[in-house]
């Protein structure tokens, strides 16, 4: 009789499986959507106190093919964070995995992506990154890097726009980049992304299968694969794992501890590193970028920034679970706070 392995709340990983894929054979969305599976899974969140959250485009079809028994909003195009920071605020205890694509964030929803950052939500940000419009036949998206060449046409001409270096930028306390070939540093780095307070961002670069997984595209399977630059091995523990359970590469190692008490460890394998530093990772993803490489790992990591519901005073029951009377303010607060407004 075959055992059937349980997570931490006692339930089997098709708990946390969602509908059949209607992607092309072979998408990396589909590899990332496998990897959100077994984070969940593994972290032991229970599926209905997840929220999974999308925007427009192949990348935002995919919260079907994950976590059918959680809720999920599939929002307009460019508009996830605005829906996602209402959601939050009165649904603060959830857990927010957000997928959108680089079409959807680096595009249209630019605006919207910066604000979320600024505002630090608390979320789960992962962009599907193929450089490509893949619903509208291909064109290409605001990140593809200059000198890559798709299937089809010409050569692009013009200057990317880094996500990552974005979100360095604007102060985000969470900031990775990540490969969906890369099975084993993907699940560690969105294992983490998951016990992280604040907003985490995950650039994932994901070949599209059908317009641009060429050899002369940047974003290809195996442009990526030799153009890899990885910063360090990472592992996840998780507080509740005992650390010799967790296979370590030997080396030298750094921890960094989350909010819930569960650690990344870091090996460093090329350059230290250093994930504290915001220089530091802006180098690193600026050095890369001149090589026409792919740097990989975790770049940035800052667990002490207040969120969006800390920064707001909200209240620690959930506005979505006060009844009338606490929901409404008395006269005499309104008093007050008129009197404030009037400067007396």
């Amino acid at each position: 009789m075959a055992i059937v392995k349980l997570n931490v709340i006692d339930l089997e990983k098709s708990e946390y499986k969602g509908g059949k894929s209607s992607l092309c054979p072979g998408c990396g969305h589909d590899q990332i959507s496998n990897v959100i599976i077994q984070a969940a899974w593994e972290n032991g969140l229970p599926p209905e106190g997840i929220a999974k959250m999308s925007g427009i485009g192949c990348s935002s079809k995919t919260p079907a093919y994950f976590l059918g028994k959680s809720h999920g909003f599939n929002t307009v195009h460019g508009r996830m964070p605005s829906v996602t920071t209402g959601a939050n605020m009165v649904n603060k205890d959830l857990a927010f995995i957000a997928v959108s694509g680089d079409g959807d964030t680096a595009s249209i929803g630019m605006g919207q992506f910066v604000h979320a950052i600024r505002r630090n939500l608390d979320m789960v940000y992962i962009i599907e990154n193929n450089g490509v419009y893949g619903l509208t036949k291909g064109q290409y998206s605001a990140t593809v890097e200059k000198g890559s060449k798709k299937k089809k046409g010409s050569i692009n001409s013009q200057n990317p726009i880094d996500l990552c270096a974005m979100a360095l930028n604007l102060g985000c306390g969470f900031v990775a980049r990540s490969f969906s070939g890369s099975k084993k540093q993907l699940t560690a780095l969105i294992r983490a992304a998951m016990s992280h307070k604040g907003m985490a961002i995950i650039d994932v670069i994901s070949p599209c299968v059908t317009f641009a997984n060429n050899d002369e595209s940047y974003k290809s399977y195996n442009y990526v694969k030799e153009n890899d630059e990885v910063l360090h091995i990472v592992d996840y523990i998780s507080h509740y794992s005992p650390i010799e359970e967790v296979d370590i590469p030997e080396g030298q190692y750094r921890e960094i501890e989350l909010f819930d008490g569960s650690k990344i460890i870091l090996e460093t394998i090329g350059s230290n590193h250093d994930t504290t530093n915001v220089v530091s990772a802006l180098a690193a993803v600026h050095e890369a970028e001149k090589n026409d490489k792919h740097v990989t790992g975790l770049l940035y990591y800052n667990g002490s920034i207040p969120t969006t519901t800390e920064t707001l005073g909200l209240t620690d029951t959930p506005l979505s679970q006060l009844n009338e009377e606490e929901g409404r303010p008395n006269e005499q607060s309104l008093v007050k706070v008129n009197a404030r407004f009037r400067g007396s």
